[in-house]
Formats: C-alpha cells, structure tokens, sequence
C-alpha cells in the first residue's frame, strides 16, 4: 500500500520574503500532517524585515534558512504556490499530479523610501499572504 504524502511548496526566485513568510504562515496555520516547505530559483538568504514583520503578528521565521528548489525532497509535493512571475514561468516540472497555483506578489525587498515605507511595504505583502492561505488554503 503507497501512503500518499501531502506537502505544499511556496516558490519564488530568492526564497528571501515572499516565500518565507508564506513558509511560516502555513506552518501556523494549516494541519500538522501537511508538509510545508519553502524555496527559491536562486536563494538569497532571509530578508531581515521578513523576519521582523513576522514577528508582529507572533511568528517566529527566523529559524528557517533560504533554500534552492534542489533541496527539497519533490516526491513529497503535491501542491506549488509561486510568488512571484519569475517563479511562475520557470518553475520545474514536478512529477505526478502536482497542483500549481500561482499568487502575484509584489516584492517587497524592492521596496524604497523611509524605513517606515519599506516596513508597510513588507506589510502589505504578509497580510497578503495569510489572505491567500485562508482563503484558498484552508478552505480546501
């Protein structure tokens, strides 16, 4: 008998902002038993603001590491979020019946202006994505 295994993989090109909040919204949010997972086309590590916009609704990501879409074990992949266009048009194929699903997300590590600017700007992108993850995640 093959046990299925249900993980979602957040995707985006730096695995730094979008992808890791998302990363650690589903973790919060959806049931223990679906794997959750994170990565990027080419990691760039976690954006700090990321980590400090988190912590302002009481999620901690700062534990979690920026990671290439190589590291992630794809066998255990049923569903793909992408974040970001890049993402979208250069995902890999997965094996099986992988879902994707795709959620446009500005970036907010592009952000410029004042320190408070680029935070709202971070904001706006979190509360996006929790949205998401009720709406069309939690849901199903």
């Amino acid at each position: 008998m093959v046990t299925l295994k249900k993980g979602i993989l957040f995707l985006c090109t730096g695995n730094s902002c979008r992808s890791q909040m998302a990363e650690g919204f589903a973790r919060k949010m959806l049931p223990k038993d679906v794997k959750i997972f994170s990565a990027g086309l080419e990691p760039k590590g976690v954006h700090p603001m990321a980590i400090k916009v988190m912590q302002e609704v009481g999620i901690d990501v700062s534990h979690q590491k920026s990671k290439n879409i190589s590291e992630i074990p794809i066998h255990e992949i049923s569903t793909v979020v992408t974040l970001c266009g890049d993402a979208a048009e250069r995902c890999p194929i997965f094996p099986g019946k992988v879902k994707r699903v795709h959620w446009a997300l500005e970036d907010p590590a592009k952000a410029r202006g004042s320190e408070e600017e680029i935070t709202k700007a971070f904001r706006k992108v979190r509360d996006k994505i929790k949205f998401y993850i009720i709406n069309y995640l939690l849901v199903k």
